[in-house]
């Protein structure tokens, strides 16, 4: 039996811890918040309550492997899942609107040709079947294997972008932006791409072809919602870590992981306690000082990302008045000039035209009662730093920016507001301790590389890497994937080839 220490409490880490404990080791779970969950947090308020992370999970089956692999109860005899649908509304710039239907891709391709004309189907159709290609190609490298020590491979782009032949060359796609241009045709249809790879803090001008992974996956396997809220899935997950004793130490801020004799011996408390252990498992994202050396951060020199990793504006706002019958859980009101927030997003500024996803939960648990709604707004905003989010009147601006943008979504929104609650990348930094209140992005083949994640085995004898800022990176599946992996490198030994 090895003593584990696990840092954090985040849903990746957890999943570690679970897996970690019921192949026989004693697991400690050291979180310096007072709660598990990481970024699943919530928020309550009078009655309302609020997710303050993510509002959907996509790719369910990772969090079905876990209860399967860790108990007899399965995830829906833990949680209520029920799918999304439709899926998500979208409104232009233009003032035209869609509804995207769930998990079915002639549907979306009619609801496309209706709302945007006839042949938009097929030209989303036809990326998606592109997207299928790189997903196939990158899938198990990716998602499903440990950080290779030839990740090299993976700075080729799986996605295989039509060659367009122009007077004097030929030109293919390399980044999202050049789909949106150069594939789709339209620019509500780029706007639609464009919209999530912004939703998970990735540029479209920079991010790789192969981010056209991120709507194949929610458009194929579905948009789910959690009863009760997302905090609901964390809860269950921790509770699934107690039933096999998996030991939480809440209020315990690590400092330092200790070495000795060239591999890891345990860790170093702020209080300066040291707890001992055989195996440490850092499911937090990684800073100078809390591992000796600076090199040690994962395999095949994948290093720590640096810079300006956005972060989330989140408002929470608690309503007069119910839901209509016919209410959308999910509204992405698209910038009017979505260069100008990209441009600004990603440049250290706040955005003059942010793109505002607005969540509308059919959840009698988030509301006092039927004549009350509690609602979420949250745009992708620059982290602390370039922009300084504790300012009150920059908080206040934004807030308002928000909720003026979201009444496309809901009309009369600002004449039902009884309370609002603004969260911002200065919250998250805090109670997470992620610098800057940044959210981890997932990891993308291509681009050379660039937007890989430090691999989960690192060079530091006994030490692994888990949770978002890890592979294969940020979101609450590629988090549980990243879980698995780490066991199975423990458990198996660092000749452990991937989940099966």
């Amino acid at each position: 039996m090895a003593r584990i220490a696990v840092i954090g409490a985040g849903t990746g880490a957890m999943a570690a811890a679970a897996r970690l404990a019921v192949a026989g080791n004693k697991v400690t779970v050291y979180e310096r918040s007072a709660s598990y969950g990481g970024s699943l947090g919530r928020h309550e308020h009078e009655g309302f309550v609020f997710d303050t992370g993510p509002g959907l999970l996509h790719l369910p089956a990772v969090q079905r492997d876990l209860f399967v692999k860790t108990g007899k109860e399965s995830l829906e005899q833990c949680v209520t899942l029920t799918q999304v649908d439709p899926a998500s509304r979208h409104l232009f710039a233009d003032g035209t609107a869609v509804s995207l239907p769930n998990a079915s891709r002639a549907g979306v391709a009619s609801a496309l040709d209706a709302a945007l004309g006839g042949g938009a189907g097929e030209r989303w159709t036809g990326f998606l079947e592109r997207a299928r290609d790189a997903w196939d190609r990158s899938r198990r490298p990716l998602l499903e294997e440990p950080l290779r020590a030839d990740h090299q491979v993976l700075g080729r782009d799986p996605y295989p972008a039509l060659r367009q032949r122009r007077l004097l060359r030929t030109r293919q796609a390399s980044t999202v932006a050049e789909i949106g241009a150069w594939e789709l045709g339209d620019a509500r249809l780029a706007a639609l791409l464009d919209g999530y790879a912004l939703s998970y803090g990735l540029d479209p001008r920079t991010a790789p072809a192969s981010a056209a992974l991120l709507p194949y996956m929610e458009q194929s396997f579905g948009s789910w919602y959690v009863m009760g809220g997302m905090r609901e899935l964390a809860r269950a997950v921790y509770e699934r870590c107690v039933a096999r004793r998996v030991a939480f130490v809440f209020g315990a801020e690590v400092v330092r992981v200790v070495e000795k004799d060239g591999r890891v011996a345990g860790v170093e408390l702020a209080d300066g306690a040291v707890a001992e252990a055989d195996r440490v498992v850092l499911g937090v994202r990684p800073h100078a000082g809390l591992v000796p050396g600076q090199q040690v951060w994962g395999a095949g020199d994948v290093t720590v990302r640096e810079g300006s990793v956005p972060g989330r504006f989140t408002v929470l706002l608690s309503l007069r008045g119910g839901r209509e019958a016919d209410a959308v859980h999910r509204t992405v009101v698209h910038s009017a000039d979505g260069a100008a927030e990209q441009e600004a997003v990603f440049g250290g500024r706040v955005a003059a035209h942010p793109t505002v996803t607005v969540l509308r939960p059919d959840d009698p648990a988030t509301r006092p009662d039927a004549a009350h709604e509690a609602v979420t707004l949250t745009a992708v905003v620059a982290p602390r730093g370039p922009v300084e989010w504790t300012d009150p009147a920059v908080r206040q601006r934004f807030a308002e920016l928000l909720v003026e943008r979201a009444e496309a979504a809901v009309p009369g929104l600002r004449e039902r507001v009884l309370h609002a609650e603004v969260r911002t990348p200065a919250e998250t930094e805090a109670e997470t301790g992620a610098a800057g209140g940044a959210v981890p992005p997932p990891a993308l083949a291509g681009a050379a590389g660039a937007h890989l994640h430090p691999g989960n085995l690192t060079r530091l004898p006994g030490l692994y890497l888990a949770g978002g800022w890890s592979h294969p990176g940020g979101g609450l599946a590629h988090a549980g994937m990243s879980g698995t992996l780490v066991a199975g490198l423990v458990v198996e030994g660092d000749d452990f080839r991937g989940s099966q």
